[in-house]
């Protein structure tokens, strides 16, 4: 069989897809930026059982044909959401509001959205990845809790309920609320999760140095097994709806309960989680000052999973329909030697007649790198695309303490750091 075959035989494993053209594979440990598209609660029930045995009915569908235990719909989370959307609605953050009275409608529904048409795929038994950090701890939300002025924290807390919610954890500098600090969201890649992409990339080490808030979100296993953000299914890639929307107003929210400044918030990702940061750059302008995206994929290079394969392997095909390239400041990592999402994918999410400035340079004892810069008329920079010769799809200069980095590559947290404090408020 072909090489290229094979790549996309265990990518597609790892994946959980299985396709009607090629075996099972037993598939290495790895980000493929996809994951399995999983399908609503209330649609497993007619599945195979993951594990064997008769299915089980969902929690959701006793709730839908099932006698009601607890007829008030007014139940706790749904008081809490609604109050949340009161509170934003009163500062005038009306998009956040929005996002949260939907997603308390969507909870009462047991999660499902009438307009969101999942991508049919299932879980192959016996790959390894999707019970690697073992089941989601149950996480609380709440009131924020300061720290002492020399002390810092991360905490967890949760946004939404039932499956229209998600967990995060957020890192509270020394002196929080002293005065009002940037705030930085950062996006896991597949098979990670908030404690390991912390770990990997440093950010909460740079966060205590610099002074700024750190917010990751934590992708469920419920919407995806492989922890991957579904960037590739047309039902995520727009606003006011899917992961975008939840995202957007879990991060009001956090905005609402801290003292952060609205006008320094900032998002980035890596491998699927980059492809979402590119996704809530482009769908949310207005809360988003700048977006990093290490090696992830450009807004509409995908729209179900066959798509999202081609461009993973190949690149994007850009239609007439796609998104035009984002008019938020954005900044690129990827390397050259990355075999799981295309180099070529950088190269989309910038505009065309873009006009670079080019230098090149190199890490002592690691990885040399080509940086191209664009420039607004002020000499602000409004596009930088750094590509890593050498590198694979890791975060570069960071830390084996966490999964998929790259110590022997330039700083791709300071980079973008960097990057983002010139544009603030």
């Amino acid at each position: 069989m072909a090489s290229d075959e094979g790549a996309l035989r265990k990518c597609m494993s790892v994946s959980g897809i299985r396709a009607t053209t090629l075996r099972r594979s037993t598939a290495p440990r790895g980000d493929c930026t996809i994951g399995n598209s999983r399908r609503p609660e209330w649609q497993q029930d007619a599945l195979t059982p993951l594990h064997g045995g008769a299915p089980a009915q969902s929690a959701s569908v006793r709730a839908a044909f099932g006698p009601r235990h607890d007829p008030d719909p007014m139940h706790e989370d749904f008081q809490r959401l609604m109050q949340d959307a009161t509170r934003l609605t009163r500062a005038g953050r009306l998009d956040a509001a929005t996002a949260v009275i939907r997603s308390a409608l969507m909870s009462r529904a047991g999660g499902v959205d009438p307009a969101v048409i999942d991508v049919e795929a299932r879980v192959v038994p016996g790959t390894d990845g999707a019970g690697r950090f073992g089941p989601a701890p149950a996480l609380r939300g709440g009131e924020p809790q300061p720290a002492r002025a020399d002390e810092s924290s991360f905490i967890e807390g949760r946004f939404g309920t039932g499956t229209a919610g998600r967990s995060y954890k957020l890192y509270v500098p020394p002196g929080a609320g002293s005065q009002p600090m940037p705030l930085v969201v950062m996006l896991h890649g597949c098979t990670q999760d908030p404690d390991d992409f912390a770990a990997g990339t440093g950010m909460n080490v740079a966060a205590r140095e610099r002074g700024f808030f750190v917010l990751y979100p934590s992708q469920s296993r419920k919407a995806n097994p492989q922890r991957c953000w579904n960037w590739f299914k047309h039902s995520h890639q727009a606003r006011g709806r899917g992961e975008p929307a939840i995202l957007a107003g879990m991060v009001q929210d956090v905005i609402g309960r801290y003292a952060i400044d609205p006008a320094r918030v900032y998002v980035a990702g890596l491998s699927a989680g980059g492809a979402m940061a590119a996704v809530l750059g482009h769908a949310y302008p207005e809360i988003f000052r700048a977006v990093g995206v290490h090696s992830g994929l450009p807004v509409g290079s995908a729209r179900d999973v066959p798509s999202a394969l081609k461009a993973m392997k190949e690149g994007p095909a850009r239609s007439a329909g796609s998104p035009p390239a984002p008019n938020v400041p954005t900044i690129v990592i990827h390397g050259d030697a990355d075999k799981t999402v295309h180099p070529s994918n950088a190269d989309h999410l910038f505009a065309a007649e873009a006009d670079w400035r080019t230098e090149s340079g190199s890490v002592p004892g690691g990885r040399s790198w080509t940086r191209r810069v664009r420039l607004d008329a002020d000499g602000k920079r409004m596009a930088e695309h750094w590509l890593v010769h050498g590198a694979k799809h890791a975060w570069s200069g960071g830390s084996r303490k966490g999964s998929f980095t790259d110590p022997a590559g330039p700083d791709a947290t300071a980079a973008m750091l960097d990057f983002f404090w010139e544009h603030g408020g």
